[in-house]
């Protein structure tokens, strides 16, 4: 198939590499700003469901949004001081 794309172009090695590279950027544009926002809303990557690994409260059905109180933390399933060594001064 690219041997007869090649063939078909005109104008000689400038003209055909002139073409080539319209036809690859034409077709990246195609892709780019019709195929791919076509497709975008039937693909999962937005689709991000993260838990807060604490049981809700009985009774709280409310989905946990991530935004925390003003002064509240959250607790952390991992120790964030150990393998965290202190910056050594640049020798000379």
């Amino acid at each position: 198939m690219y041997a007869f794309i090649w063939r078909k172009l005109p104008f000689g090695l400038v003209g055909k590499l002139t073409g080539s590279v319209l036809l690859v950027a034409a077709t990246v544009a195609l892709l780019w700003y019709v195929a791919f926002p076509w497709a975008e809303p039937l693909l999962p990557f937005d689709d991000v469901q993260v838990e807060s690994g604490v049981p809700a409260e009985s009774g709280d059905n409310a989905p946990v949004t991530g935004d925390t109180p003003a002064g509240e933390e959250h607790e952390l399933p991992y120790d964030t001081d150990q393998n965290n060594p202190v910056p050594s001064s640049p020798s000379r």
